[in-house]
């Protein structure tokens, strides 16, 4: 999305610069600049002159400048809670996570890369850490809620609480693996959440 028209924070653009258009271009060029400033040292300013927008264009997206590497992080929590409503009633529950979650973490190959500075961000940035707890238990919040109804409890009980804790234990182990070693997202979580399934005991080599 462009600048408004009335907004009188934009920058002025050098010419022949296109302003950025998408959500998704804001938080590439955010990104793009983390990584080489400094999450603490890029302000919403920055970022908005990087892209070509005002200010508060930014803000028409984002509460914060620690909204931004979260991207559609409230969007895509939707999307699974879609997901788990539309999985079979037979599935075991742990199942049921792992199915929700592998689709929670679907990626297109071409953001691949973006995701990877995403999640780096998210996991290595202690000022970002508060905030990041908040999101963590929303994530939890939506994976108790479908443990709760299988199991006919609330999703402030015991086991379903402990289901959201466990589950987000297991995603974070994946991603950190994946940051520091690489290889394919999908059969790390794929591991780690069949491990759960059966009791963190892994299943024996085929």
């Amino acid at each position: 999305m462009s600048a408004h028209p009335m907004d009188d924070t934009a920058p002025a653009r050098r010419a022949g610069r296109r302003p950025v258009t998408t959500r998704s271009e804001i938080e590439h060029i955010a990104l793009e600049l983390f990584s080489e400033r400094g999450f603490d040292t890029t302000t919403v300013d920055d970022i908005a002159n990087a892209a070509g927008i005002g200010r508060r264009t930014v803000f028409r997206y984002y509460r914060s400048k620690n909204d931004i590497p979260w991207g559609a992080f409230d969007e895509e929590l939707e999307r699974m809670r879609r997901t788990f409503a539309a999985l079979p009633a037979d599935l075991p529950i742990m199942a049921g996570v792992r199915r929700a979650v592998l689709d929670f973490n679907e990626v297109h190959p071409e953001e691949q890369p973006w995701h990877r500075r995403r999640l780096r961000l998210i996991l290595d940035t202690p000022a970002l850490q508060a905030h990041s707890t908040l999101r963590y238990a929303k994530w939890r919040r939506v994976v108790a809620e479908y443990a709760a109804s299988r199991l006919g409890l609330s999703p402030d009980d015991l086991v379903p609480q402990t289901i959201g804790h466990a589950s987000l234990g297991v995603a974070l182990a994946a991603y950190e693996r994946w940051l520091t070693e690489g290889g394919n997202l999908h059969e790390l979580l794929e591991v780690v959440f069949r491990a759960l399934e059966s009791g963190l005991v892994p299943e024996p080599a085929r």
